[in-house]
């Protein structure tokens, strides 16, 4: 697997995968993806089979929110094609996200569908923490969403 930055021309895969992986939570749209990619502050990563690379895996949407020297990280959407999870393409994404926030000393914030135990115990295993849960988070399925948060490197030693 290959990462590589996603492109407007992704955007009919990743409206297919949202639409896939999330039926019952409002999969993010084509406009939502455009708008996304639009934005000076958000970074988008796609995880490619090298035989293929036009034909995206996973995808990761990350948001730097905030002022130089007080950033924060946000993950706006993630995911991975069903007959390539649990192959490490998440872990990859997950990787260079945290090497992205911890270049900008940013603490990351998710959420999480609470009953989404693997991706749970994927972002626990990069040092996220519950801190809240948001009822009704999830629409139109009404599912609960904990809210997680990787500290930033100088906060995790304090």
């Amino acid at each position: 697997m290959q990462l590589r930055e996603v492109y407007s021309g992704d955007i009919d895969r990743l409206v297919e995968l949202e639409r896939e992986l999330f039926p019952t939570d409002s999969p993010w749209t084509e406009a939502d993806f455009r708008a996304e990619l639009a934005q000076e502050f958000t970074s988008y990563l796609a995880v490619v089979d090298p035989q293929r690379p036009e034909k995206l895996l996973g995808y990761v949407g990350l948001a730097f929110l905030g002022t130089p020297g007080a950033y924060e990280a946000e993950i706006r959407t993630i995911g991975v094609d069903p007959h390539f999870q649990r192959r490490g393409a998440a872990k990859l994404l997950m990787e260079n996200v945290v090497y992205l926030a911890e270049t900008l000393n940013a603490p990351i914030f998710l959420e999480v569908r609470c009953d989404n135990i693997p991706a749970i115990s994927l972002y626990e295993g990069f040092g996220f923490v519950k801190i809240g849960v948001r009822k009704n988070y999830y629409q139109p399925s009404g599912a609960d969403a904990f809210t997680m948060v990787r500290e930033k490197k100088e906060d995790e030693q304090s």
